[in-house]
């Protein structure tokens, strides 16, 4: 199967790309159960398209918009990640998504936020391929990449959009939550414990 770049700065080696390297397929470090989906035609049909790299031709689960052809699909990972592309399986005719704008780290991306906020990245996407086309991301703005939100605010003419697939690559760092440190104090050191006036307070107490 051929795989495809599209970004004017494709800045990987093909030789690294998934299946050749599957180290930076990060479906394993994707939190399923929290991913949702605006506007689906069926519930857990956003989940569903979120498949392992071996499933990505598989035509049974897809994703379809509802009452109009936008989407929009959030994306939770279990760590921090350095995201370097975003794969995605769309339907070979008008129904394709034609346009891509990502935002990262929020939760509260709805149809009316993401048509007021600034995206980190938009791209224009593929017509008529039935192939996994990966975008490459500008990776600076994308190193600590805890959640992100794609939507897909038009398709190719149609009155629904169909994605069939959606993979991301990247490197997942385990966020790490500082131990919380209690200090004890083994014996009481007399002279940590001065009155006021200057004297001992353990001997203050000693007639």
């Amino acid at each position: 199967m051929s795989h495809h770049c599209h970004d004017e700065h494709c800045d990987h080696d093909h030789g690294d790309l998934p299946g050749s390297g599957d180290q930076f397929l990060l479906y394993s470090r994707i939190d399923r159960d929290n991913v949702r989906c605006l506007n689906e035609a069926e519930r857990d049909m956003g989940k569903d398209v979120i498949k392992p790299w071996n499933e990505r031709m598989d035509n049974v689960k897809f994703l379809e918009s509802d009452a109009d052809e936008q989407l929009i699909v959030f994306v939770p990972f279990t760590g921090s990640v350095k995201l370097r592309s975003i794969c995605i399986r769309t339907h070979p005719g008008d129904a394709a998504p034609s346009l891509l704008k990502v935002f990262i780290n929020r939760d509260d991306v709805d149809f009316d936020v993401a048509e007021t906020y600034t995206p980190v990245q938009t791209w224009e996407l593929a017509e008529g391929s039935d192939d996994v086309i990966e975008y490459a991301t500008r990776i600076t703005k994308f190193t600590n990449v805890r959640s992100i939100t794609l939507f897909f605010p038009e398709n190719f003419g149609a009155d629904t959009s169909i994605i069939k697939f959606i993979g991301f690559k990247g490197e997942w760092t385990e966020i790490k939550r500082d131990p919380i440190i209690t200090v004890y104090e083994a014996n009481a050191n007399p002279a940590d414990h001065k009155t006021p006036s200057g004297e001992n307070k353990l001997d203050s107490f000693i007639q």
